[in-house]
């Protein structure tokens, strides 16, 4: 009898912890929870960089002519928008569980804050209550070439070589020095 007691409470601790442990992953709560904060001249309106930048409106960018047909030389069926192979690349937390997913978040802001930054609702509490609190957490992910590569990578079917040092100062938008 206490065998299957044991057996059982294991069960229930090893539950338990996928439970915390998927909890943890944070919620994409989606770039209109991030611009309030983030448009400032305090911290260097990145906002307005992320907006002038390459990676806004990625989504709305796949309705193009010119994207559908690069599509459909690249095997897509159909529309690019609904595309799998597009939206991997082309929007924030594709393949992500909706549970994860705020309905703040949305495919028209394409790839945004947190496809290179992590969920939001992991530090946006602490952030906002603390100063500088979530990134001396560990929480806000700092993008690395790596994680840049999983797009910009010949899979694309408009690949070009990847310059990592390059294309990082053309999305810059770092907080100005006090």
């Amino acid at each position: 009898m206490s065998r299957l007691l044991f057996a059982v409470l294991s069960i229930c601790v090893v539950f338990s912890m996928a439970i915390v442990i998927a909890a943890d992953e944070g919620s994409y709560i989606g770039f209109a929870k991030c611009k309030g904060c983030h448009k400032s001249s305090k911290v260097g309106n990145q906002t307005a960089a992320w907006e002038k930048g390459p990676h806004a409106g990625t989504y709305t960018q796949l309705a193009s002519d010119e994207s559908k047909e690069i599509a459909k030389k690249a095997g897509v069926e159909g529309d690019p928008q609904k595309s799998e192979k597009c939206l991997k690349c082309h929007i924030t937390a594709y393949g992500v569980a909706d549970e994860r997913k705020a309905d703040t978040l949305t495919m028209e802001e394409g790839i945004s804050c947190e496809a290179c930054h992590g969920a939001g609702s992991k530090y946006k509490t602490l952030h906002i209550k603390k100063k500088d609190a979530a990134k001396e957490a560990g929480f806000i992910v700092k993008p690395t070439e790596e994680s840049c590569k999983k797009c910009h990578n010949p899979e694309s079917p408009t690949y070009k070589e990847f310059k990592y040092e390059e294309k990082l100062k053309k999305i810059a938008h770092p907080k100005p020095a006090k």
